[in-house]
């Protein structure tokens, strides 16, 4: 599965990737994704039903009233496809521009909101709602985050910014029939950008929730909610 470089929820102004291959543990955190506990109904067993289209995904999504006061919904970001590099992680490297960190998986049926929260210090969370066959979400998540926690600590070169990024396998909560979660650190000009990234399939949806880690935890649980309940 292809991943792209995307800005990393607009909570760094830059831009970081990383995917498939790499070997090590992980350091200390910064926005995106983590490998997974598989806990849970292995995908190849489970009842296999239709993927659901990106606009049956869209009203999914949690919303303002979900969230409660003190969010608005951010306006879509046009994607950005700068010259990215990666320095102390080869495997990273040779994905060139075909890899993110923070960023979209590469489903082809998805639907996003971004918010930001101004509750006391101005925080944004994002939510990715995918959807395909139970093997493929289990199969190429798993791959990609596995891949982009191997390697703890590397370099990105997105144009002429240079971004120190750490990251560190996290455990995730007990949900759904598969879960990822992970932090990462993006430093650059003297400043720290933390992001989590936790993901938890259940069936044939990925529920992909990121940003602020008190955020993202406060949320996860809901978002699965409101995915799964009609199912």
């Amino acid at each position: 599965m292809r991943v792209r470089v995307a800005t990393a929820l607009g909570l760094t102004a830059v831009t970081v990737l990383a995917l498939p291959a790499c070997s090590t543990n992980s350091s200390e955190a910064k926005p995106a994704i983590s490998s997974a506990a598989r806990a849970g109904t292995p995908a190849n067993g489970e009842r296999q039903t239709a993927p659901l289209s990106s606009a049956a995904l869209e009203p999914l999504l949690l919303d303002e009233d979900d969230l409660g006061s003190g969010y608005t919904r951010a306006p879509e970001r046009p994607a950005q496809h700068d010259d990215v590099t990666v320095l102390g992680c080869p495997a990273l490297d040779k994905l060139g521009g075909d890899a993110i960190t923070g960023g979209s998986l590469d489903f082809p049926r998805k639907a996003k909101a971004s918010f930001t929260y101004t509750g006391g210090s101005d925080s944004e969370v994002s939510e990715e709602l995918y959807s395909d066959s139970a093997d493929k979400l289990s199969d190429d998540t798993g791959r990609i985050f596995a891949a982009m926690t191997g390697c703890p600590e590397y370099q990105v070169l997105v144009g002429s910014n240079a971004i120190d990024v750490t990251t560190q396998k996290m455990s995730a909560p007990q949900l759904g029939d598969e879960r990822w979660s992970m932090l990462l650190t993006f430093s650059a000009g003297g400043q720290d950008s933390v992001v989590k990234q936790t993901t938890v399939r259940a069936g044939n949806v990925l529920v992909n929730v990121s940003g602020s880690p008190s955020l993202v935890d406060r949320h996860l649980d809901k978002a699965l909610a409101k995915a799964t309940a009609s199912r």
